[in-house]
């Protein structure tokens, strides 16, 4: 018998961003301007960035991890994507939450990431 806190076998580990908004574009270039600063590659980059979700009202809600949960920025890092995203045209509000769900591992990098850092 499962747990109320397990996941539904087949639904998604990580919640589908809200793609279709048309502030979703801008919010992941401001997302792209925040680095790790122990890594030189943007946290969206590196696949740090699990979910966006704007709603109508246009409040941005991120749910993001990092490399590790011993990382030394990880007070700082969620302010540094509300410094980012909010002073964009038309956002309400941004939201960032971490969660170690699941954890972070270096296949979620994009290509250009991985290039970056020499692994490819």
């Amino acid at each position: 018998m499962s747990q109320a806190t397990d996941p539904v076998e087949g639904a998604p580990l990580i919640v589908p961003s809200t793609t279709d908004h048309p502030l979703f574009d801008q919010v992941i270039e401001a997302c792209r301007t925040v680095f790790d600063p122990e890594i030189p590659v943007n946290i969206y980059d590196l696949g740090l960035i699990y979910t966006v979700e704007i709603n109508e009202e246009n409040d941005v809600s991120i749910i993001m991890t990092l490399t590790a949960p011993g990382c030394p920025v990880a007070g700082d890092m969620p302010g540094w994507i509300v410094d980012a995203v909010e002073p964009l045209g038309g956002v309400k509000s941004v939201n960032v939450q971490l969660t170690w769900e699941p954890p972070w591992g270096m296949d979620m990098m994009s290509d250009e990431a991985r290039l970056e850092l020499g692994f490819m």
